[in-house]
């Protein structure tokens, strides 16, 4: 059995709305002859006359009055499809979005988001998860995380579509008293102090300890961490020196003594991630919108 020409619905809704052939090729922008060609393929694809003459006009008969609503609404459902999403109704919009966040995003950048999307959609709810790892893509690609923020990486997968946030460095940070919280900071002077060094991957150095050995010095990493909040933690409440980046932790220095670190370390980007299924879809983009407005707005 051949399939219909769906394009004959819109010929059929635009029929039975005019009732007249002149007026429906008018609007369609086709001959009289053509549209009356038209009309002679849905006579026979329905196997009903649709409109017959009356007088000087055309009415349609039961089965053309019976199909005008369904076509219609059929022919809106198609149109729907076929456009643009459109902006949501933020007011209305009912939604979780769950984003995968490094270490320390959360408590800097999180109040100042949460109070947007509270404001501006009450009904979505964020649920954050913290980033353990670089590995790959895959929580982006299957759906299981919208959207993630961290520093880019060749295993982030070559689809992942990625926005720099914003640029970071490391910074020292000390408790409020402690000997480095006065006078000049030396390379000397920060290696002789008692470290706390945070990783995820278990190991014990890292660029700024390479960054001292090429000046012949050495710090002592008295413990390990999995995250800087923990790290900052144990410094507030010890004469330990914690170093972390400075805009991830903007709000959890609070009260404690950050300095520059006395070697030359990389800064970094930090970056958003998300898989381009989700790149058209309309709220998606007003969320990854009010993410770089947050990052940029907080300091």
């Amino acid at each position: 059995m051949s399939r219909p020409d769906l394009n004959l619905l819109i010929t059929l809704d635009v029929l039975l709305a005019e009732g007249n052939v002149a007026r429906a090729a008018q609007r369609l922008r086709l001959s009289p002859s053509a549209m009356s060609r038209a009309l002679a393929r849905l006579r026979e694809t329905t196997g009903d006359p649709l409109l017959v003459r009356a007088g000087r006009g055309l009415v349609p008969t039961p089965r053309a009055l019976e199909l005008r609503e369904r076509v219609s609404q059929l022919v809106q459902d198609t149109e729907a499809v076929l456009r643009p999403a459109e902006t949501p109704d933020l007011k209305q919009l009912v939604r979780t979005f769950v984003l995968r966040t490094s270490d320390g995003f959360v408590e800097n950048f999180g109040p100042g988001l949460i109070a947007r999307v509270a404001e501006e959609a009450p009904g979505v709810r964020l649920h954050f998860v913290q980033k353990l790892d670089n590995k790959d893509s895959v929580l982006l690609r299957d759906g299981t995380v919208d959207l993630e923020t961290g520093v880019a990486r060749s295993t982030s997968g070559p689809e992942v579509r990625v926005q720099a946030l914003f640029s970071d460095r490391f910074i020292g940070v000390v408790r409020t008293g402690h000997a480095l919280s006065q006078g000049e900071i030396t390379p000397a002077r920060y290696a002789a102090g008692r470290h706390i060094y945070v990783s995820r991957l278990g190991d014990d150095k890292g660029p700024m300890d390479e960054a001292l050995s090429s000046l012949g010095l050495e710090r002592e990493i008295v413990t390990i961490v999995n995250g800087f909040s923990t790290a900052l933690a144990l410094a507030r409440a010890s004469d330990l020196i914690a170093s972390v980046p400075e805009r991830h932790t903007g709000n959890l220095r609070s009260g404690m003594h950050s300095f520059p670190l006395p070697v030359p370390t990389p800064a970094f980007t930090v970056s958003l991630l998300w898989h381009p299924r989700m790149h058209a879809d309309p709220a998606h983009r007003w969320l990854r919108g009010l993410v770089q407005e947050i990052c940029a707005a907080t300091r």
